[in-house]
């Protein structure tokens, strides 16, 4: 078993360059958290001027640090820009299909008044696998206010669980932006990481979403906004097109997911050069297995919702623009990540890992808490833990490389406060105010960060 517990040097042992590249790095750090948090900066320009900083801090002749920033930002969109935009696709055709609706409609049909809160949670988590936190977020609350009204029961006790779903897949769960750039930085196995994620998500969700409701519920009563009080989700004959069947559209949404399980599963149970293994290896692969979803969802959803190939395309076509933003963002994060790399600050991390035991995933988790808190941004606390992580990931064990992932996800969801958006989203569709959403979101934010911690820790033992 590879151990868990890496040693950090202490600050006497390090030569004044080590310094100078420790202070670069906590120079750079500094500049992003206070470009985002102060100045109101985009994320993306404060990746890259923070990354400007570390690198001529540090002593990086300014030829290199562009190359280094250049390179790190094209290797990251290469490797994980493609597939957050096939997510984004399959997302849409779920929206535009009807099939979401598909999917609520046909779990609260099947669930009593008691099971709604953990109905809300199956939604949250179906819907959620392939769709942006905001998305998701924006197409549930429709939803999430007609069931409270007609089921009678309280606003939270409902929203709740599906905030809860939404965010655990947002922070552990592939395709989402966070996860996949930390598992490309740390070099970990994507299906691997997928099955874990998914195992420390179950857990994470019971008690953050339908258990914590219980209490949320009885300690904020808020009252909706008028304007989203009426909004109802629309009858079926109100519809313009048809929608895809319940069946067909979860399994269309678990296609990719499956297919990376898939490969993980025959990669422990096969030997290497076996002939199911390798059909499994090919489309297992990220970037096959989402793009056979996508190709699949214009059938299953696109065609059997009446779509034609213009509105199938145009749908698809849509779906770009909004995550643009993301890929910038996701980009400088690789850049940031590079220069860390090549100004020689991952290296004195790693070389920092010699004498006082702090454990891996602790370090991991406690970067990315402190990064979230600064920021607000769960992607950028992802993705600078990660950078900053990355040499402590070298001697671990792919299973353990998996679970750091994990823990800086899960160390990236702690405490939303009034510097996230995510924030004042979730106050304002639900008419609460700022007081009643840290008495609800942020503290159920923070209890997804610290389950989902505990069990990825617990899970490092097992393994």
């Amino acid at each position: 078993m590879t151990p868990l517990v890496t040693p950090l040097a202490s600050a006497a042992a390090w030569s004044g360059h080590d310094t100078r590249l420790i202070v670069a790095a906590l120079a750079g750090i500094a500049v992003i958290v206070l470009l985002i948090t102060k100045l109101r900066t985009h994320p993306f320009l404060a990746l890259a001027l923070g990354s400007g900083v570390l690198g001529l801090v540090a002593g990086m002749a300014p030829e290199k640090l562009i190359d280094s920033f250049s390179a790190g930002l094209g290797s990251t969109v290469a490797g994980v820009g493609v597939l957050i935009a096939l997510g984004a696709m399959l997302g849409k055709l779920l929206a535009d299909s009807g099939g979401a609706e598909e999917i609520v409609d046909g779990i609260l049909r099947r669930s009593g008044d008691r099971a709604l809160p953990w109905a809300m949670t199956l939604i949250a988590v179906l819907i959620g696998l392939p769709m942006f936190f905001e998305i998701g977020l924006v197409l549930l609350i429709p939803v999430i206010l007609l069931v409270a009204r007609r089921s009678g029961r309280p606003l939270l006790l409902i929203a709740v669980p599906a905030l809860a779903g939404l965010s655990v897949l947002h922070g552990l769960v592939p395709p989402h932006p966070g996860p996949l750039v930390a598992i490309d930085t740390l070099k970990a196995d994507l299906g691997l990481t997928l099955g874990l994620g998914l195992l420390v998500a179950i857990p994470t969700v019971i008690v953050s979403g339908p258990l914590f409701a219980r209490f949320a519920a009885r300690w904020v009563r808020p009252a909706p906004p008028e304007r989203l009080e009426r909004e109802q989700t629309p009858e079926p004959e109100e519809r313009e097109h048809p929608r895809p069947g319940f069946g067909v559209t979860v399994a269309t949404i678990l296609l990719p997911v499956v297919l990376m399980l898939g490969r993980a599963v025959a990669e422990i149970v096969l030997p290497e050069g076996h002939a199911v293994r390798t059909v499994f290896e090919v489309l297992g692969t990220p970037l096959i297995a989402l793009l056979i979803g996508v190709i699949v969802a214009m059938f299953t959803l696109g065609r059997a919702a009446g779509f034609g190939r213009a509105r199938i395309s145009s749908a698809i076509a849509d779906s770009l623009p909004p995550i643009a933003g993301i890929l910038l963002i996701v980009g400088a994060g690789g850049g940031f990540k590079q220069t860390l790399v090549d100004s020689g600050v991952g290296k004195v991390i790693g070389e920092a890992a010699q004498g006082a035991n702090v454990p891996v995933l602790v370090l991991g988790w406690l970067i990315a808490v402190g990064i979230r808190l600064a920021t607000g941004s769960a992607t950028v606390a992802t993705i600078s833990a990660a950078g900053i992580a990355a040499p402590l990931a070298a001697g671990l064990s792919p299973a353990h490389v998996a679970l750091l992932v994990l823990a800086i996800g899960a160390g990236s969801l702690f405490f939303s406060h009034v510097n996230d958006a995510g924030f004042w989203l979730v106050k304002e569709y639900l008419g609460m105010s700022v007081g009643e959403t840290v008495k609800s979101w942020s503290i159920m934010e923070a209890i997804v960060s610290v389950v989902s911690f505990c069990c990825v820790l617990l899970l490092g033992l097992l393994l």
